[in-house]
């Protein structure tokens, strides 16, 4: 089991993943695990993970999956199921590693797909509820065009510099793996919506009115779709990620959501920690 503190190293089937968990640890508390967006790492959350914690009083569990950050790296191309393979392959067998009890699964963007794919396919009774930023179901006309853009932003421009700040010899790897595989022609099948109808516990999704990568479409689809209780927050003010546009509603939303959920199960945080 992985104890709480700073960075860590964590061996998954062989590839050592970068992690840092903030908060209480597993027997003391619920844990939220955060799962990255596509070009995400432990880093670009910043301070987030420490607010959750801080705001909700569950352990906080955050890693960079392969190929990413500080984390080993992959071999490109990325296949297109890699979402898939991270949500049935890799996350269980995580979960296990770091001990994890009971708690949420929290992801945004890919990270957000990633937890529903884990959530409507795995029968898990630890994960207790899903907050979903982001999200992407199924692949929309405006995620490409903007995908698009960004290919020409990190080839012409200053966005490999940048995003190398966050992933030094992974740069490529993470840009190219989820670049590559969003912009291939097949990919424009991809679609976890049936995926939603079999998640058996409560969701949070939250989606920034301008969000550029994704329309309102998304979380109609979470509505039609969803057996469960589906709480929903299109936040004003707010692209692709809320949590750093508008970071206090959505971290209101998160501990809001969190403190329902876990005094359900009769679960307790520690607050204020």
């Amino acid at each position: 089991m992985t104890e709480p503190g700073e960075m860590e190293r964590i061996e998954i089937d062989g590839v050592h993943l970068e992690s840092r968990w903030i908060g209480p640890g597993p027997k003391t508390a619920p844990t939220i695990v955060m799962l990255h967006e596509g070009l995400g790492s432990v880093a670009q959350w910043k301070d987030w993970p420490d607010r959750v914690a801080r705001a909700t009083g569950c352990g906080v569990f955050v890693y960079s999956r392969a190929g990413y950050g500080g984390s080993d790296p992959i071999s490109l191309p990325r296949p297109l199921t890699y979402m898939h393979d991270e949500a049935i392959e890799v996350l269980p067998k995580l979960l296990d590693r770091i001990g994890f009890e009971h708690g949420l699964l929290l992801g945004h963007s890919d990270g957000a797909s990633i937890a529903t794919i884990y959530a409507g396919s795995i029968e898990d009774f630890r994960v207790r509820g899903l907050v979903l930023i982001a999200p992407h179901f199924f692949v929309e006309d405006p995620s490409v065009r903007s995908i698009e853009q960004f290919k020409v932003a990190y080839e012409t421009g200053d966005l490999r510099a940048r995003l190398a700040r966050y992933h030094g010899a992974n740069v490529d790897c993470a840009f190219r793996g989820w670049n590559d595989a969003w912009l291939d022609p097949a990919f424009r099948r991809w679609d976890i919506r049936e995926t939603i109808g079999y998640i058996r516990v409560p969701i949070l999704i939250m989606q920034g009115a301008d969000d550029e990568y994704g329309t309102t479409a998304q979380l109609d689809v979470a509505r039609d779709e969803a057996y469960c209780p589906v709480d929903v927050a299109l936040i004003e003010g707010a692209g692709h990620a809320p949590q750093f546009d508008q970071p206090e509603q959505t971290l209101a939303a998160v501990s809001g959501f969190a403190a329902t959920l876990f005094d359900t199960f009769g679960e307790k945080a520690h607050h204020g920690s």
